[in-house]
């Protein structure tokens, strides 16, 4: 039955938030239903022994919304995030999170499409930028321009290896008039920089390009493309096998902890909360524009209040059982 529809429902009943929909035999919500959350979100889709799974559509208060799959409560498959600001992501989720392959659109017209991990760009993906035309072609590591790749202008382009957002190390320059120019982005330290030579460069220290001799362009053969592409997939391999390593010591951390014992009846006991995760940042150098996007950060908050209000959900579900 509707709860909406009983006269008789006291204040602190309404103020628990409101479900209609299919319930199973133990009163939770399952099947089709549509929820109204106590802090004005809602939500209509599948449910699954009480939690969001399957297709549905959740609508934040501040206009956001998720269109998508979830498993077991959590934003799982195949989604898209409509953001307050206007910007767009459509691609994978993976326990809440953009992983996988997806495409984002920025409320100032760029866009980013590719592979990402945790929510933030990881793997290989393109990022136009649309003030300029400028385009990131390569590999990302934690959100940031990492490994081999390509900064495409409008009538030339770099194509070497990046590191924290810039080009650094061996590479080249192609130009349209047919000629290119090898060379390599070298560290300078900035002059407030004094540390010693065996000190790691500060983040303020930048790179310069150190120019090599003007050739002809090379048209690349079948057997120097193919090694192109394996070198780009070992650089892949490799940011993913640092990014396992860098997690084994705090889930071996884990592991050795005694286990806490958890209050599951009485006063005490404790519901578990979703976390919210921060959301990636970046800023970009050497061609495109100096910010990208902003859709991430502002829609991180659309995201974390349905998390809140996943948490009231749980512990209000078993009330709405006697309706």
């Amino acid at each position: 039955m509707s709860d909406i529809d009983s006269e008789e429902m006291d204040e602190e009943q309404i103020s628990l938030g409101t479900y209609e929909g299919g319930r199973n035999e133990r009163e939770e919500r399952h099947g089709q239903g549509k929820a109204t959350l106590r802090n004005g979100d809602t939500y209509e889709g599948m449910y699954e022994n009480g939690k969001r799974h399957g297709n549905g559509v959740y609508r934040f208060k501040n206009g956001a919304r998720y269109l998508g799959e979830y498993l077991r409560h959590k934003k799982h498959g195949q989604g898209t995030f409509i953001y307050p600001d206007g910007s767009k992501y459509e691609g994978s989720w993976v326990e809440d999170q953009r992983s996988g392959f997806g495409k984002y659109y920025y409320v100032n017209g760029d866009t980013y499409e590719g592979e990402w991990q945790n929510h933030v760009r990881h793997g290989k993906g393109t990022y136009l930028y649309a003030a300029t035309g400028t385009n990131y072609v390569g590999l990302w590591n934690n959100g940031k321009w990492e490994g081999q790749g390509e900064l495409v202008h409008a009538n030339h382009k770099f194509v070497g290896l990046f590191k924290e957002n810039r080009p650094e190390g061996k590479g080249k320059y192609i130009f349209d008039i047919g000629c290119e120019q090898h060379g390599k982005y070298v560290i300078v330290p900035s002059e407030k920089d004094d540390k010693g030579e065996d000190d790691e460069p500060s983040a303020a220290a930048t790179t310069k390009w150190v120019a090599g001799e003007v050739l002809p362009v090379h048209i690349k053969t079948a057997e120097e493309e193919e090694e192109e592409r394996m070198l780009a997939e070992a650089e892949k391999i490799k940011l993913q096998l640092e990014a396992a390593a860098a997690e084994e010591p705090t889930n071996a951390e884990e592991e050795d902890k005694p286990p806490e014992e958890v209050p599951t009846t009485g006063e005490d006991a404790v519901d578990p909360a979703h976390e919210s995760q921060p959301e990636g940042e970046e800023t970009n150098v050497d061609g495109g524009t100096t910010e990208e996007g902003g859709g991430e950060e502002t829609g991180g908050d659309a995201e974390n209040t349905e998390a809140l209000a996943e948490e009231t959900e749980d512990t209000t579900a078993a009330g709405d059982g006697d309706d």
